[in-house]
């Protein structure tokens, strides 16, 4: 019983993927960030750190660490505790994202080892669609699938996204590469100009995730977010998805009002810690 922590992504994958895909909905972040590293480059990743946690030879919990970003868990608490010790000597451990509970029991664990402090930096709300509910009447425009063309627009409209939202990390041009050639990436458009964006993940076992969603400030109050997440939201159900997901900031009263009128309902929360070391 405990951790097994490998920088071999198909190891990983070959001991924890049928319990990620028992619950796609729930595994959402790590079901899509391997299959894009995996399409991207499979085997060693000197980058990534993964890690299965098993009792009596069964895995019932995964974690998944791309430095700058805080290690993503899916585990219980208690499991939650030994990672943070398990992780010491792997580097610098700048926070933790996990359910309630399981963040909880890191962050506890992590201070007592190291004596820093922590603070919550987001707390999320996952969500999953019931049945969609498009704007109606719809804004201005009409939606269409981004190309290759479009790459420029989008990389800015990531980076500002980006900017906006730090705890999101950094801007990934991969990230970005991948939706638009898997279609996954939408805009809205009035009179031939770009107005708002909507992208989505890789279908993996039957989920995908919409992120980003992103409005220019010129271009928002005109309900454009909403009806650009409902036209990529369509767009992956019409390409088979059974569980379409995403994820909002609950200090965005807005946001998470705007998803439940189109139809998405909540799951579960999550937390995101920020750790700072103590001072020497």
């Amino acid at each position: 019983m405990g951790w097994t922590l490998t920088r071999d992504l198909d190891a990983f994958l070959a001991d924890a993927g049928a319990f990620l895909r028992a619950a796609p909905v729930v595994h959402t972040v790590a079901l899509t960030a391997t299959a894009t590293m995996r399409a991207q480059r499979p085997g060693d990743r000197e980058d990534v750190l993964f890690g299965r946690w098993t009792r009596a030879g069964r895995v019932e919990g995964v974690a998944l660490w791309t430095p700058p970003r805080p290690p993503l868990l899916g585990c219980a608490p208690g499991a939650a505790r030994e990672l943070a010790d398990a992780l010491a000597g792997h580097g610098d451990v700048r926070g933790v994202h996990a359910a309630p509970g399981a963040a909880e029991a890191f962050t506890d664990a992590w201070r007592r080892r190291t004596g820093g402090e922590a603070r919550v930096a987001m707390r999320q709300r996952l969500y999953r669609l019931g049945t969609l509910a498009a704007p109606e009447p719809p804004p201005p425009g009409a939606p269409r699938i981004a190309t290759a063309a479009d790459r420029d627009v989008a990389r800015t409209w990531v980076v500002a996204f980006s900017e906006e939202d730090e705890e999101h990390g950094p801007a990934d041009p991969a990230m970005l590469d991948d939706r638009i050639a898997t279609g996954g990436l939408v805009l809205w458009e009035r009179a031939g100009t770009p107005v708002s964006m909507a992208a989505r993940t890789r279908i993996i076992a039957g989920m995908s995730r919409v992120a980003p969603v992103y409005t220019p400030p010129e271009h928002r109050r005109h309900g454009y977010g909403a009806a650009v997440t409902a036209a990529v939201t369509r767009s992956v159900l019409d390409a088979g998805a059974r569980e379409v997901v995403l994820f909002t900031d609950l200090a965005n009263p807005t946001s998470n009002a705007i998803y439940r009128r189109l139809g998405y309902r909540p799951v579960e929360d999550r937390t995101i810690m920020a750790f700072r070391p103590a001072a020497r």
